[in-house]
C-alpha cells in the first residue's frame, strides 16, 4: 500500500529568514516587507551575504565612526 506522495517542506516565511539573519524586520514598512518578500532565491542569497560581510566589519566601522566623529575614510 502506498501513502501520499512525499511533500517538500515549505520554505520559512521571508520575515522569519530575515529576522534570523539579523534584519530589523519589526522596523520595516509594509512596502519594504513586500519588496523583500518578492526577492528571488538568488537575490536573497546575495542580500544575506552582503549583510553577513557588513556585520563582520561592523565593530571596525563603528569604532571609526566614534573616533572620527562619523567621518568616512
Amino acid at each position: 500500500m502506498t501513502g501520499p506522495p512525499p511533500t517538500t517542506p515549505e520554505p520559512p516565511p521571508m520575515d522569519a529568514v530575515l529576522y534570523e539573519a539579523g534584519f530589523p524586520v519589526g522596523l520595516l514598512t509594509e512596502e519594504q516587507r513586500l519588496v523583500l518578500s518578492e526577492l528571488t532565491p538568488q537575490e536573497l542569497t546575495v542580500l544575506l551575504d552582503v549583510k553577513s560581510r557588513l556585520d563582520a566589519v561592523g565593530p571596525e566601522v563603528q569604532a571609526h565612526g566614534e573616533i572620527a566623529g562619523g567621518a568616512l575614510f
